[in-house]
């Protein structure tokens, strides 16, 4: 590790943003000001934000300090695992290709699609009738 004090990350998933600090440490990850596992209770949304740190087996080695605003729990969840990752890269250049490999370098752009005038949602229809 360098001498820098820090290593900064943003993530991103649908409209979730989150903005990763990653400081030397024992594993605590504060989102917003309280522990993870208060915000994110349920067990697959902590495996989303630990994969990152589980995959680089650097789960014990670093705090995180986490900002997130926006979107729902899970977007929320997945915006920090790539906020994450991206900090690491950011730290250590040798880590991106395990990080790629196991897809957590892409920020998954899939988003909610708008609702369109004249339909009911962005694609639903009223039923059409012939006769």
């Amino acid at each position: 590790m360098s001498e820098k004090a820090y290593f900064r990350g943003t993530g991103r998933r649908k409209t979730a943003v989150a903005q990763v600090r990653l400081t030397e440490g024992n594993g605590a990850i504060i989102v917003n000001g309280k522990p993870f596992e208060e915000i994110f209770n349920m067990p697959r949304l902590q495996s989303v934000i630990l994969e990152p740190l589980r995959v680089t087996e650097t789960s014990d080695k670093f705090n995180a300090v986490v900002k997130v605003v926006g979107g729902g729990t899970s977007a929320q969840a997945g915006a920090i695992g790539h906020g994450i990752s991206r900090a690491l890269v950011t730290m250590d250049v040798n880590l991106k290709p395990l990080l790629r490999s196991h897809g957590l370098l892409t920020r998954d752009s899939r988003v909610k699609e708008r609702k369109k005038y004249g339909l009911r949602r962005a694609r639903k229809a009223r039923q059409y009738r012939k006769r």
